[in-house]
């Protein structure tokens, strides 16, 4: 159990030098005294305005803590009023510079984005002038398909339009042919008498 005890205190210890060393701030929203001890009782030895940087010294006692001002007066102030977040004083330009960067990329986003939409436009209009000319070259090709194959068709039809007047005609020289009389032969006695 004693050792227990003693491991705590030596917890404590180290938490508390630890502590020692860090910077604490005024509460943004008060306007403090800061007391010679630990209490209202005690003489007021000055005032730290809202958002000043202290250094808390680690001590406690009841409701106070004993800090380092700003002006390297040693004093007491109400643990409410101090806290370890950095004051909007002191986060105030940080946050500003940070504001002014952010602004000048959006800025930047905003210029590209804005060229960006440009070359968006000017690329579908190039697609839909494409897509034009390319339903022309659709057309123009239906049509010479369209056309070979009438060609061909009439290529094909005339062949056989020529073949049959071909065939009619020489059906017509054979039934002719057929009908013409024939030369008699001459009787060979007849020749030479």
């Amino acid at each position: 159990m004693l050792r227990v005890i003693k491991f705590f205190t030596f917890l404590s210890l180290c938490l508390t030098a630890h502590v020692q060393a860090a910077n604490h701030y005024i509460s943004d929203d008060v306007f403090t005294y800061i007391h010679g001890g630990p209490g209202t009782q005690y003489r007021i030895l000055g005032s730290v305005e809202a958002g000043q940087p202290v250094t808390f010294s680690g001590k406690t006692e009841g409701d106070y803590s004993q800090i380092v001002d700003h002006k390297g007066r040693e004093g007491w102030v109400k643990n409410d009023f101090l806290t370890d977040k950095p004051s909007f004083r002191v986060s105030y330009p940080q946050v500003e510079s940070e504001l002014i960067k952010v602004n000048e990329q959006l800025n930047q986003l905003s210029l590209s984005t804005d060229n960006a939409t440009q070359d968006l436009a000017i690329a579908n209009k190039k697609v839909s002038e494409l897509q034009q000319a390319l339903a022309l070259a659709e057309k123009e090709r239906d049509t010479a398909q369209f056309e070979l194959k009438s060609a061909i068709d009439n290529k094909l039809f005339r062949m056989w339009q020529q073949g049959g007047m071909i065939a009619g005609i020489g059906a017509l020289i054979g039934i002719i042919l057929v009908y013409l009389p024939r030369p008699q032969r001459r009787n060979k006695s007849r020749w030479m008498s």
